[in-house]
C-alpha cells in the first residue's frame, strides 16, 4: 500500500507545478534545480517577478504559490503572533514576538498586494522604497519588516537561479 503523501508534499507538489506553468508561460524551459523548499520557491518568485518585468500577466497560480510559500518562511523566521501580514487574497500570518492577543485584530498589521509582497521578499524593492510609495499600509509599533526583508540574500535562495543554474 502507497505511503499518503503529506500536507508540505502537496504544498511541495503544487509549488513546482505552478514554478513549471509559470515557467513556460515565459516560453522557458521547466525548473531543473534542487527539489527543495527553498530554491523552488525562490525560483516560484524569480519567475512570477520576470513575467512582470516583461509586461507579462503572471500565471495566477504561481503568484499564489509564490505568496502562500513566502509568508509561510516568514512566519518561520520571526514566529509570533504581534504583527499579521496580510497579502489579499491569498494569505495572511501571524508573527514577530510580542504581546499575545486573543481576538479580533492584532497589535500590528502589514498589508500588501501579491506582487509587492513577492518584490519585497526577493529584495528587488526594499521596504522603505515600498513604504514611501504607499504600496505597503502598516500600522503598529512591531510593523516594520525591514529587517526580516528580503527573504534571501540576492541571487536566490539557496544559492540558485530561476532555471536552477548554481550562482556563483
Amino acid at each position: 500500500m502507497p505511503a499518503k503523501t503529506t500536507a508540505a508534499q502537496r504544498r511541495q507538489a503544487a509549488l513546482r507545478e505552478a514554478l513549471d506553468t509559470q515557467l513556460a508561460a515565459l516560453g522557458e524551459a521547466p525548473y531543473s534545480g534542487p527539489d527543495r523548499p527553498s530554491p523552488v520557491l525562490s525560483a516560484c518568485v524569480g519567475a512570477v517577478l520576470r513575467a512582470r518585468s516583461e509586461g507579462a500577466q503572471p500565471v495566477r497560480s504561481a503568484v499564489k504559490a509564490a505568496v502562500r510559500g513566502t509568508l509561510a518562511e516568514l512566519a518561520e523566521r520571526a514566529p509570533g503572533h504581534s504583527l499579521e501580514v496580510r497579502v489579499p487574497p491569498y494569505g495572511a500570518v501571524q508573527v514577530v514576538e510580542g504581546p499575545r492577543h486573543t481576538r479580533g485584530t492584532p497589535p500590528g498589521v502589514v498589508e500588501t498586494e501579491p506582487l509587492t509582497w513577492l518584490a519585497l521578499a526577493a529584495g528587488t524593492t526594499s521596504w522603505q522604497e515600498a513604504v514611501d510609495a504607499h504600496a505597503v499600509s502598516a500600522s503598529g509599533t512591531r510593523a516594520d519588516l525591514a529587517g526580516l526583508l528580503p527573504l534571501w540574500p540576492s541571487g536566490g535562495a539557496g544559492g540558485y537561479s530561476a532555471d536552477g543554474q548554481r550562482l556563483s
